[in-house]
């Protein structure tokens, strides 16, 4: 069993940043002009010794941090107001004058240390795992590539521009397409089908422009895997997100475990829902609403009660836990509610050089909004458990393991949700309702995972190939029991809805995998709890310094995602749905 790297003390909740050893304390990122010199001296270097390397690496990964902060608090308070011109431009010149500049001096130095004679005197245990991704990214660096990034990113800041404006009016109350859906839990039917109506109605108003965004989007990822000398984006992308585990092979297979085991139970789900309403026929804005006819759960009203609330679920179940978002609402780093021009979605966006992250997103209060906040305080926890590892490469593990530290703490809080639940009923439903989500993770997953491997593989599809496709995969995942009647002209364009498509393409397989080892931490955590919170700790804090394999080892699980696995797990998410 590997060891964490990490003792927990108070420093680690600490809201000061580590000293700098390399760059002038005062140091801020203003233009290309004043970096560049660190990266000239950094690539004139000369490096006499093993021990002069790795302080060469410990200073690289300084300027590194640095620049990474500056660059995260840009998209911070432009996704906060999308339309705060000064906002978006100030991220657009990060990107498109200092990035680009950048990568030629990454690469040179990735160079410079591979062919280093003392790279063999480095500690080969410490810094496999980043001598590892180095390489690989050796490997598909191509220096025409950088202007592709450049353009690439500033479209999908067109994304989240277009998407953060989608406003629609319901009963004279102008509202976010979050806030919209939150009447998807109505329990008046009508009320259900006007908001989920209007919902579609005003995504398909921008419909024709995202697609065509998507198009060229595909266009230039497809040309920035050809320059790299891949046969395809999904094969370059597989490379660039460090997939050393697993093959599309093995994505294709999980995605059969899926349909075979999980998809099955939903439909149980779907007909029981049906059964529950009374209704002869479930329609799309039949699928929120509790099946019970109660009215939706709000269990708080504004962001500072989801928060302090949260703060005092993670403070009963580990206090550790709750210092590390007591230590950001202290520092200011949480955006909670949802407003217009605010962007989409939600994340924890991890500051390297103070390693105390930030929390976005767009609470409504409903129950999901409860589980975004679990979710991104998983990762928060993560980014404080890794906040001391001396290089930034290691605080920054693949998603199959950053999601499994967010989606474990949505199912090992469960038993401190009376904070956000004083009725037992209420309680039990809102457990069963989140149960039930996580099992319909699975589906949806595939869904959008088998969808990038076609559009990726199939590079010059026609607009109309790629709606067909998709309702295919839709049809063969999702809602196999609900009629879509009268509304076959909007299931073409769901995808829209789906930001990863656009911004962080190939990230989202990651989701099922890690939902499988959330299952398997839940459960060895319903066995014993201190130990099995224990390992999860453990797990987390060894960062990237240690294979995917390795990480779930260490939190006592299996990196195993296969139907028989997939179906035991499910099985038992399954049976303690009917505990309830």
């Amino acid at each position: 069993m590997l060891s964490s790297p990490l003792e927990i003390s108070a420093d680690v909740t600490s809201p000061n940043r580590p000293a700098r050893h390399y760059l002038p304390e005062a140091f801020t990122v203003t233009d290309w002009a004043t970096i560049e010199p660190y990266f000239i001296e950094l690539r004139d270097r000369a490096v006499g010794s093993g021990a002069a390397l790795e302080q060469w690496l410990l200073d690289r990964s300084e300027l590194e941090a640095v620049l990474s902060e500056d660059l995260a608090w840009r998209y911070i308070r432009m996704t906060c107001d999308t339309q705060d011109a000064a906002r978006a431009e100030a991220f657009q010149y990060f990107v498109s004058e200092i990035e680009p500049k950048v990568a030629p001096y990454d690469h040179a130095l990735n160079e410079k240390l591979v062919a280093s004679p003392y790279a063999g005197e480095l500690d080969q245990q410490k810094y496999r795992i980043f001598l590892r991704s180095v390489r690989r990214a050796l490997e598909i660096y191509r220096e025409q590539n950088i202007p592709l990034k450049t353009e690439i990113s500033t479209k999908q800041q067109e994304y989240a521009a277009t998407v953060g404006a989608m406003t629609v009016t319901l009963d004279g109350e102008e509202m976010t397409l979050q806030r919209a859906a939150d009447r998807l839990k109505d329990t008046d039917r009508a009320k259900r089908e006007q908001a989920w109506q209007a919902i579609q109605d005003r995504r398909v108003q921008d419909a024709q422009k995202l697609d065509l965004l998507f198009t060229q989007l595909i266009g230039l990822r497809d040309q920035m895997a050809r320059n790299a000398d891949f046969s395809n984006f999904r094969d370059y992308m597989f490379a660039a997100l460090g997939r050393f585990d697993y093959t599309p092979e093995d994505c294709f297979a999980f995605h059969r475990a899926i349909r075979e085991t999980v998809v099955p139970l939903i439909d149980e789900l779907d007909l029981e829902r049906r059964q529950d309403l009374a209704l002869p026929e479930l329609r799309p804005w039949d699928l929120d609403v509790d099946p019970s006819g109660k009215a939706p759960m709000r269990p708080f009203e504004t962001g500072q009660e989801l928060l302090e609330k949260t703060i005092t679920v993670f403070q009963r179940l580990d206090p550790f836990l709750g210092d590390c978002l007591t230590t950001m609402r202290d520092m200011g780093h949480l955006d909670l509610e949802s407003r217009k021009g605010k962007a989409p979605g939600g994340y924890n966006y991890p500051l390297d050089e103070t390693g105390v992250p930030f929390i976005f997103m767009n609470a409504t209060s409903s129950l999901r909004d409860v589980i975004t906040m679990l979710h991104e305080g998983g990762h928060a926890v993560h980014s404080f458990l890794t906040r001391r590892l001396p290089m930034g490469a290691d605080k920054h593990p693949p998603s199959e393991v950053a999601e499994l530290a967010s989606m474990s703490m949505e199912l090992i809080s469960m038993d401190y949700w009376d904070v956000f639940f004083t009725d037992a009923d209420e309680l039990r439903r809102a457990k069963k309702t989140h149960l039930e989500s996580v099992l319909e993770t699975f589906p949806w997953v595939a869904t959008i995972d088998k969808f990038q491997h076609w559009v990726y593989e199939n590079p010059a599809h026609t607009s109309e190939q790629r709606q067909q496709r998709w309702t295919e995969i839709f049809d063969e995942f999702n809602q196999r029991t609900v009629s879509w009647k009268g509304l076959e002209g909007y299931k073409p364009w769901l995808w829209q809805k789906q930001l990863h498509l656009y911004e962080v393409p190939f990230y989202y397989i990651e989701y099922a995998m890690a939902q499988l080892g959330a299952i398997a931490v839940w459960r060895n955590f319903r066995l014993d709890p201190q130990a099995g919170l224990e390992a999860y700790k453990r797990a987390l804090a060894l960062g990237y310094t240690a294979t995917i394999g390795e990480i779930y080892q260490a939190a006592g699980i299996r990196f195993d995602f296969s139907t028989d696995y997939l179906r035991t797990l499910a099985d038992f998410v399954h049976a303690e749905m009917a505990q309830l």
